[in-house]
């Protein structure tokens, strides 16, 4: 590790000084002022130290799993049989609906765990596969829950806008009135939701839809996150930047206009390979349109049932640059520091003064071996707001 290092600003032998669960102070040993000379020290033995990771899109509350339905589709069978045979997200709708909020616990915890172990110390979950009121609710009380069983942050997003369920087939307008908004203010009156989402997709919503959900968040003060351009160019990335949205998701078929619009509004680039591998899918996300116009690109898992049963950041980052060409500091600040924008965090995801101490310490040489291992935890311990 050198000082000299653009890429990922590293301080050979730094010291990092916390105060309770915040750092006071962070540079070479040799510039450590006085004032923390009687602190009591713990030696990393010169292992890499980076921000705790951050997991920004997740669907980590959920009932039942789609295995069968993986191999279904590798034994031949096409969408339709799939969705005949109770595959496809009825399936996981079917199963969330008849969990109780133990069960959606008890389900998430190994999924988180995973999470946990790889230095992860903030989880976005999202709702979104129950799509009637109560089960909506019960899958974002579930997901604060899991922030009280183990030391981790999670932030909550709202997706009632996922899918339109099979009660409401064809009759999209009608769910968003009778069952997505009402959710959502139930939703924020009971202190469930951090943000907002929604899937525009020609199988999910149209702008004009989701945009009747983004005026119930505007008007909640609740700010928005977007599924855009995963299958098809439906124009949601523009209606994102339109409203400032914190992050817009997946983008495979985003235009430079649309890297334009989000750098305008601020909007992070959240890149999911896990689901672009998952589904085979072939359209990239235009990376060099994300660079040229300086938008912020984020990595997630976008851990969910059916397009991306995926628990892993470590693998998402090789994922990313070997089938997106990143570069492993991209995919670095990827995890950290724009996974903490893509969720409006100001005091995570960087190590400096005044932010929040959550740390991965690392028994690696060089921070890209992060992104260069497959299937490999080299995790020595994570830090969580100070404490190990």
């Amino acid at each position: 590790m050198t000082r000299t290092d653009p890429a990922y600003g590293l301080i050979a032998n730094g010291v990092i000084a916390i105060d309770g669960n915040m750092i006071s102070w962070v540079g070479p040993a040799s510039e450590m002022p006085e004032r923390f000379s009687n602190w009591h020290r713990l030696s990393l033995g010169g292992r890499l130290v980076t921000p705790a990771l951050i997991d920004c899109h997740t669907h980590l509350v959920f009932g039942g799993n789609r295995a069968m339905e993986f191999e279904m589709r590798l034994n031949g069978a096409s969408y339709e049989e799939v969705a005949r045979a109770g595959g496809g997200i009825v399936s996981t709708v079917s199963a969330t609906r008849a969990a109780s909020l133990d069960d959606l616990v008890l389900g998430a915890l190994p999924r988180l765990d995973a999470l946990i172990a790889e230095g992860v110390t903030v989880v976005e979950i999202k709702s979104g596969y129950g799509l009637d009121r109560e089960v909506e609710l019960n899958m974002l009380r579930a997901a604060r829950r899991l922030s009280e069983l183990r030391p981790v942050s999670v932030k909550t997003t709202f997706l009632g806008a996922h899918a339109v369920p099979a009660e409401f087939k064809g009759r999209g307008d009608d769910y968003i009135n009778d069952i997505c908004i009402p959710a959502l203010r139930a939703a924020h009156a009971e202190e469930l939701v951090d943000a907002v989402d929604g899937f525009c997709e020609n199988i999910a919503f149209t702008p004009a839809q989701i945009e009747r959900v983004f005026q119930v968040a505007e008007e909640l003060g609740l700010p928005v996150k977007l599924h855009a351009e995963q299958l098809s160019h439906q124009g949601g990335t523009a209606l994102a930047a339109k409203y400032g949205a914190l992050s817009v998701d997946h983008v495979e078929y985003a235009t430079e206009d649309d890297a334009r619009a989000m750098a305008t509004a601020g909007s992070v680039a959240v890149i999911l390979p896990g689901a672009f591998y998952t589904i085979r899918e072939t359209q990239a996300p235009p990376i060099e349109h994300f660079r040229m116009h300086g938008v912020p690109m984020a990595l997630a898992t976008d851990c969910n049932p059916g397009s991306s049963p995926l628990t892993s950041l470590l693998l998402t980052m090789n994922m990313a640059c070997t089938l997106f060409r990143m570069t492993p500091a991209e995919a670095l600040a990827g995890i950290t520091r724009n996974a903490a924008d893509a969720l409006g965090l100001t005091d995570r995801g960087q190590i400096a003064t005044g932010m929040c101490a959550d740390l991965a310490v690392w028994d690696v040489q060089t921070p890209a071996e992060l992104a260069y291992r497959i299937g490999f935890n080299p995790l020595f311990t994570r830090i969580y707001e100070g404490k190990q």
